[in-house]
Parts: structure tokens; C-alpha cells; sequence
């Protein structure tokens, strides 16, 4: 009897044991491009994370995530003093060192789209064109907030933020935060302060008042798919990590089954 053992190794070099994303990223870090700014780099401080856009930043990808924008990335954060000089010699450098591929997956991406997106592309030979991002924290929440972190958060800008980027800031994962900066800022944003939430309570309560009586009248009329999407989308609005009570909702209308399981990364 023919012995098949080994199409199972093929299968596993071809398509890779799927990896959360998340923890993907963590152990990328520790084991691939932390090693490489010890020996390269050892004075700069930084902090490295896995936050902003993308369904592994929330918990929420699958097998099928990994065709775009996905896999062995890390945002490395640096001093404001350092980032002129260091940003562009840290990226060569991992250019340079990393390795082609990380647990199966590449680390080496195509450019990005129009609309930024970039996608795996394995090689063998050359320079790495990696998905390790460098940033400055003020930078960075500056292009996802619209806001200079080094002065207080207005009110009006709490009320506009779109609760999306604030989940994203929230979400994921710190590896290292040698800058004392990440973890400080995700605690300020991690909740709306007080008079902020109870105006937004307020607005929300005051939002289902005006439909809730329309999942009778829908249903008076005969109506019934409708009297159940106003009813659903009612629903929705009472969950406990629903609109001003928490964004631990914003942007997972495709997966709000998922919720609780996003909840227990934190």
C-alpha cells in the first residue's frame, strides 16, 4: 500500500496551518524582528503593536483573511527626536535581515493598491518588501483621529470620532511599549468620559424612542418583514456593547455573532 505522508507536508508548505492573526503578529515580533533591532539597533527605544486596521486586530479572521493584508506585520513606534533619522535605516535593515517566510506564511508583500491594500507575495532571493509599518504615536493617532494627542481631547471631538478608529486604537495587542506612550494612550481612549457617555446614553435612548413603536405599527400594516428589521435593528441598539455603551460593536455589523469571543482579547 502506497504511503501518501508526504502530500501532508506538501499541503502545509503550499497552504500553512492557519495562525490567528494576532498571535501571528506577536510571535513574528519576539522572534523575528525583535532579534534583529537588538543586535542592530540596542540603544533606541520603541513600541511595538498590532493595532488599526484589520478583522485580527478585533479576533475576527479566518483562512480566509490571509489573502490580503495579512499575515507575519508589526507597528513599531518611535521618538519623535528618532524617528527623522532611524524610520528609514530600521525598515533597510529589516529588509535586509528578515526572513522570507515566518511560520509558512510570506513576509514579503506586494506594493500597496490605490486603496492601500497590500498582498502576500513569496519570494526566495532580494530584499523582503515587508509589512512592518514605523510610526510615531502622535503621528499615527493624528492620521486615524484628527487629533494632537499632546493637548486634551475636546468635546467635540469626542462626539465625532468615529467609533471604528477607536476601537481599532483599543484593540489588539501591545508587544513592547519601551516608550511608556501606547498603553497610556489606549487607557485614555478606552472609554468616553463621563458627561460624554451620558449625553451619548441619552442620544441613543432618545434614537429608539422614536422608532421602537414601528415594529407594531409595520406589523399592523401587514408588514411583517418589516415590523422584523425594525425590531432587529431596535435590538441591536439595546445590546450591552452596543453604540454609546461600548464600540466594542462599531464596524462588526458582519460578525456581531463573534462579539463575545473579540471580547475576551482584552
Amino acid at each position: 500500500m502506497r504511503d501518501f505522508g508526504y502530500l501532508a507536508g506538501l499541503e502545509e508548505e503550499l497552504m500553512p496551518r492557519f495562525i490567528p492573526g494576532l498571535k501571528l503578529s506577536s510571535l513574528f515580533y519576539s522572534e523575528a524582528v525583535k532579534p534583529i533591532l537588538d543586535n542592530n539597533f540596542p540603544q533606541s527605544r520603541y513600541s511595538a503593536a498590532l493595532i488599526g486596521w484589520g478583522s485580527e486586530v478585533l479576533g475576527f479572521d479566518t483562512s480566509l483573511s490571509s489573502d490580503h493584508h495579512w499575515g507575519p506585520r508589526v507597528l513599531l513606534f518611535l521618538r519623535e527626536d528618532d524617528y527623522p533619522e532611524l524610520s528609514n535605516k530600521i525598515s533597510a535593515k529589516l529588509t535586509e535581515k528578515l526572513p522570507y517566510k515566518f511560520k509558512g506564511y510570506s513576509t514579503n508583500f506586494s506594493e500597496p493598491e490605490p486603496n492601500g491594500v497590500r498582498h502576500p507575495v513569496t519570494i526566495t532571493s532580494g530584499p523582503v518588501n515587508h509589512m512592518v509599518n514605523i510610526y510615531t504615536v502622535r503621528g499615527f493617532v493624528s492620521a486615524r483621529l484628527g487629533v494632537d494627542i499632546e493637548h486634551d481631547i475636546s468635546i467635540k471631538s469626542w462626539l465625532t470620532f468615529p467609533q471604528q478608529r477607536l476601537l481599532e486604537l483599543t484593540a489588539g495587542q501591545v508587544f513592547h511599549d519601551g516608550l511608556g506612550e501606547l498603553n497610556k494612550l489606549r487607557r485614555k481612549l478606552s472609554y468616553y468620559p463621563k458627561d460624554i457617555w451620558l449625553y451619548m446614553l441619552a442620544a441613543q435612548w432618545t434614537r429608539i424612542s422614536q422608532e421602537e413603536a414601528f415594529v407594531g405599527r409595520t406589523g399592523e400594516l401587514g408588514d411583517e418583514l418589516g415590523s422584523r428589521i425594525v425590531a432587529a435593528r431596535t435590538g441591536l441598539q439595546l445590546r450591552p456593547d452596543s453604540g454609546a455603551l461600548s464600540w466594542r460593536r462599531a464596524g462588526l455589523d458582519r460578525c456581531c455573532g463573534a462579539a463575545p469571543r473579540a471580547r475576551q482579547l482584552d
